[in-house]
């Protein structure tokens, strides 16, 4: 006979679900735009325009969203943004002669803000539905939920493919926009309505922490990820298409099934820490997996830089970045739900993943400008590779100054 669920799983499953359903339309839009309007003839700095404001709206939602979480609820910060993700999916329904540049990066900025909200309040609930003594249940729920929500982001790529080829851009963008306004009335009516308030309003200066502990784990993840998206985003796929001759499908499918690989890992990270042992990661853990991915980057600008077969050289390399990367990422992700305050949660997950989105920002500005000036090709790549390990040495210089002790499971 079957046990009845308590409700602090049915909230984390609608939260899960949740965020499943907006991480899968998330994938599928980037792929769509892309794919669409390279085919209308939009250069690359055109599309890479499109994203522009994806991103600096995410470190502004990331600032503000963790302040508006504590004042009205996760419920309400997560509704919202599945709300003006139907939004941003509607406002890419008008004639094809409205699609420019301005009005695309318009709804692409609109997506971004829901985006983070949406991660912001998925992340901060599960610190309220985790019993605080229960640190390697934390840790293991925080790790299926970080890797689930990348997988589906790669099989968000393959989705958007297909829908644009089965049933055409405007096709596949409604069919996106009454999926997700499906969820959104369910959460509505299924979400808890005063999951994550906080008991006393916190100021807007409470937006910045005072956590040492999350400070230092903030900056150390911005060098995290501006040091894998500072060589990912741009000069990777570049290099693959234009150096090594691999066709739009084949790049696109090969990051595609990369982004999964490493959200499986993601999932997997608190049996691979140790977790069975009896402790759970803290300080000496960030610092050490850092230290061991900080190596990655530089072997694979050697092993170009002394004309090793790049083909290989760059599969191999990326796989094993991605899993080192991968349990960096769900480390991080465990030890700020850790650390954040249970009153007003998402007040520190907001500043944290502020962090987060600087460093992807940083990354990709970085990526294009060295890949451009140091000549393009093997040379322009190389140099994104050394930049990304400074960034790394940098992430692992300061997570040595995290908090050590051991925590019971």
């Amino acid at each position: 006979m079957l046990r009845p669920v308590s409700p602090a799983i049915r909230q984390y499953l609608v939260v899960t679900g949740n965020y499943w359903a907006f991480t899968l339309t998330d994938g599928a839009l980037r792929m769509l735009v892309v794919l669409h309007f390279h085919g209308l003839g939009y250069s690359p700095l055109d599309i890479a325009l499109l994203f522009l404001f994806y991103e600096i709206f995410g470190v502004i939602t990331n600032l503000l969203g963790g302040w508006l979480g504590a004042h009205w609820g996760l419920n309400r910060t997560m509704n919202i943004g599945l709300a003006l993700q139907v939004g941003a999916l509607s406002m890419l329904l008008v004639p094809s002669a409205w699609l420019t540049v301005p009005w695309v990066m318009a709804a692409q900025a609109l997506s971004g803000i829901a985006k983070d909200l949406n991660k912001m309040s998925a992340k901060s609930a599960i610190k309220l539905l985790v019993p605080a003594d229960a640190q390697g249940q934390l840790y293991h729920w925080v790790a299926v939920l970080t890797g689930s929500k990348n997988a589906l982001k790669g099989i968000g790529f393959f989705l958007g493919g297909v829908l644009l080829t089965w049933l055409g851009f405007a096709g596949a963008v409604a069919a996106m926009a009454l999926a997700l306004a499906l969820v959104w009335l369910l959460s509505l009516i299924m979400l808890r309505q005063d999951l994550g308030k906080a008991s006393s309003k916190p100021a807007f200066r409470d937006i910045v922490s005072t956590s040492r502990a999350i400070n230092i784990l903030s900056a150390a993840r911005l060098f995290l990820f501006g040091a894998r998206d500072v060589w990912f985003v741009v000069a990777l796929p570049v290099f693959l298409s234009q150096t090594l001759g691999w066709n739009h499908g084949q790049t696109g499918g090969f990051l595609a099934l990369w982004v999964i690989g490493y959200g499986l890992v993601q999932s997997l990270a608190p049996r691979i820490t140790g977790t069975r042992s009896g402790v759970v990661a803290d300080g000496r853990a960030v610092t050490g997996w850092a230290a061991a991915l900080t190596l990655l980057p530089g072997c694979i600008a050697l092993g170009l830089l002394y004309k090793l077969d790049p083909a290989p050289l760059l599969i191999g390399g990326l796989l094993l970045f991605g899993a080192v990367f991968a349990v960096n990422s769900a480390l991080h992700s465990y030890l700020i739900i850790s650390y954040a305050r249970s009153d007003g949660v998402s007040l520190d997950v907001g500043f944290y993943y502020m962090s987060n989105a600087l460093g992807r920002l940083l990354g990709t500005l970085l990526s294009g400008w060295l890949f451009q000036v140091a000549g393009e090709g093997s040379t322009g790549l190389q140099a994104c590779l050394w930049a990304s390990l400074v960034l790394l040495l940098l992430a692992t210089v300061i997570s040595a100054r995290l908090p050590r002790y051991p925590r019971p499971t």
